[in-house]
């Protein structure tokens, strides 16, 4: 098969990984820098140029590895492979809806899944409400737009949430208010779905000091046991974004597992080094896995030979 990686960095070790994994296999893998990439709408024709030269169209399938800074474009172009009958492993309209951190919670609490009690408002007025809508000091402040651990803040007394929270907003910033689990003590744990199934698991703990407990702001990664109930709420975290591989942060509490946050396009380095488990291998084969099941059901439909 003809696969191409949507990313933006070659030398980062997850796009090195996924392109090593699929020649691997044997495939023709093709890294696509996003800005490199441009469009033709053309009800008859619809192509993907790359800036080389090359018309993208025979591609199989496209690996979508978009960062945040790029969401909209990204977002954009993956949807116009997936409309000229390229298979995208995560698709645009799932991308775009996990990347919107409040639609996401929204989506998740509305399937009955576990979150941290969280507050969201438009005006400065309304700070002291979200304050004691999740249970005061501390609580956490986090930046929707924010991402790896950046653009979250530990108020830990009130006067400083206060503080945070009207200045993120005279900024023009949008933010959620997130009760502080205590008891979590800096870890989480990171859980790795790829077609339903949860394929790698780490428990990710925060440097000293700190409480985020992102490998990318010095947290350490481990393998870790987890729970069904755990499993069971990561893959239908997923399943409910619509994401078929997805990172799925999970925080143990009093009151059971509850999911921070569902990434679409989660790294490799942190997992497969304390795993030693071949992730990358495992989204090549969801390739695989679906554009078998997407040939055979095109026989299916067609008419018998005469």
């Amino acid at each position: 098969m003809r696969i191409g990686v949507l990313a933006s960095n070659p030398d980062l070790y997850s796009n090195q990984r996924i392109m090593e994994a699929g020649a691997e296999r044997g495939h023709r893998m093709s890294f696509l820098d996003i800005r490199q990439c441009y469009m033709k709408l053309d009800p008859t024709e619809p192509e993907v140029h790359y800036r080389d030269g090359r018309i993208l169209n025979n591609l199989d399938a496209v690996i979508p590895r978009i960062r945040p800074s790029q969401t909209f474009y990204g977002c954009a172009l993956t949807r116009h492979f997936e409309s000229i009958g390229v298979f995208a492993l995560n698709g645009s309209a799932a991308i775009s809806q996990s990347r919107d951190k409040l639609f996401s919670l929204q989506l998740l609490q509305q399937n009955g899944l576990n979150i941290p009690i969280s507050g969201f408002a438009n005006s400065p007025v309304d700070t002291n409400e979200l304050i004691e809508m999740v249970g005061g000091a501390p609580l956490i402040v986090k930046l929707l737009e924010g991402t790896q651990g950046r653009g979250v803040v530990l108020a830990e007394t009130r006067k400083a949430g206060e503080s945070v929270i009207n200045a993120f907003k005279s900024l023009k910033a949008n933010l959620l208010v997130q009760e502080f689990i205590r008891e979590a003590q800096g870890r989480d744990l990171r859980l790795f779905v790829i077609d339903n199934k949860v394929v790698a698991a780490i428990q990710r703990e925060a440097a000293p000091g700190e409480f985020r407990a992102n490998i990318h702001q010095g947290g350490t990664a481990s393998v870790v046991k987890v729970t069904a109930e755990e499993k069971r709420l990561a893959i239908k975290s997923a399943k409910v974004l619509g994401l078929k591989v997805a990172g799925v942060d999970i925080i143990r509490s009093k009151k059971g597992p509850l999911l921070l946050e569902v990434n679409s396009s989660p790294g490799l380095e942190g997992i497969e080094s304390a795993t030693r488990k071949d992730v990358a291998g495992g989204m090549i084969l969801a390739i695989e896995k679906a554009l078998k099941w997407r040939s055979l059901a095109v026989q299916e439909t067609q008419p018998p030979l005469p």
